[in-house]
């Protein structure tokens, strides 16, 4: 646990300066935190309307909204969330918003489905033995990347109907590859970029989400610094 001073106010953040606490809140944790994520010029109206849309959502909802119904809701493409918050929508937005990834319910893997598609470089994959155990954080985030393999991609992917095609394979290796490269998670924009995808098309491909849906599938998390 660390602590966030501001404007004479203390506040608890975690390793990554997430706010620990989504009701210790206010205008002055975002404003104060904002320079931190390459946002020197204050924060603008159209800064505030996001930041209080996922808020007001997770109040209401009990979940942190998903970056596609924020900026759907706010009229906003990827390029313009990334305009707005160039660190990333979790690690931007909802980090200035107080909230985390973990405040989300918890999501369950079951059923098998079948896969279409797998890099050369993994071994074939195979129906989950029933006594494999996968270590999982309280919001069900693989806790360690190098336990990850394709089994737990496909059972950690209920919500997709018809199970993993190409397309998913192709981000859920982007992502592990990139991770191992580089240490760190891409952001959605990077992500986005790198693969020539839209946010609409994302969505029907990972409809949980990019960090609740391709991120988790893929064995990670944005709060992770471990080495591959």
């Amino acid at each position: 646990m660390k602590i966030f001073s501001f404007h004479g106010k203390n506040y608890n953040v975690d390793d990554q300066n997430f706010l620990s606490n989504f009701e210790e809140w206010d205008e002055n944790f975002a404003i104060g935190t904002a320079p931190n994520l390459y946002i020197p010029n204050g924060l603008t109206e159209n800064h505030w309307k996001v930041i209080r849309f996922v808020r007001d959502s997770f109040k209401q909802k009990g979940v942190c909204p998903l970056v596609y119904e924020t900026c759907r809701a706010n009229g906003l493409s990827i390029k313009g969330m990334k305009e707005l918050f160039p660190t990333g929508y979790m690690r931007g937005a909802c980090k200035l918003a107080g909230i985390t990834y973990r405040d989300r319910i918890v999501n369950y893997y079951g059923g098998e489905t079948a896969v279409s598609w797998l890099k050369a470089d993994y071994e074939k994959a195979r129906p989950k033995p029933k006594e494999k155990l996968y270590r999982v954080d309280v919001v069900g985030f693989l806790a360690d990347p190098l336990e990850w393999d394709e089994n737990f991609a496909i059972h950690g992917a209920d919500e997709i109907e018809g199970g993993l095609t190409d397309k998913h394979w192709k981000l859920i290796y982007y992502l592990r590859d990139n991770f191992k490269k580089n240490n760190s998670v891409p952001t959605l924009y990077e992500c986005c970029e790198a693969n020539q995808i839209e946010l609409d098309e994302l969505e029907r491909l990972f409809p949980r989400g990019y960090h609740r849906g391709l991120v988790k599938i893929a064995g990670l998390k944005v709060l992770l610094s471990s080495q591959l």
